[in-house]
């Protein structure tokens, strides 16, 4: 089932300072663009993974993609909206957008797509 995602990104210069995995895209296609990448390829999860104390000891659930996910971003005065359209568990996405955002970012709406 795939599921619509509303984020808000408020500040989005935080977002892109958020840490190691951070997004790096300026505007508000090229962060749909990294989200996108993110959800539907496990890039960003090898990163992270190789990362870790005990890589092999990480759930590999956590690496589920999506290659039918879309992300679409909306430009605003001061930030940035981001409609993601995904299958990809709750966990799984919050979990790339805290690896993406840290905890620059809101959780506006979800709803069944």
């Amino acid at each position: 089932m795939t599921i619509r995602y509303h984020i808000s990104l408020p500040d989005p210069q935080k977002a892109r300072t958020a840490g190691e995995f951070a997004f790096r895209s300026q505007g508000a296609e090229g962060l749909a663009e990294e989200l996108q990448h993110a959800l539907r390829t496990d890039a960003l999860f090898q990163r992270w993974r190789a990362t870790q104390e005990d890589p092999d000891a990480v759930d590999p659930a956590l690496g589920a993609t999506d290659p039918a996910a879309t992300v679409q971003g909306e430009p605003h005065d001061l930030h940035v909206d981001l409609i993601v359209h995904t299958s990809l568990p709750g966990a799984v996405f919050k979990q790339r957008m805290r690896l993406l955002a840290g905890s620059a970012w809101e959780l506006r709406d979800v709803r069944g797509a």
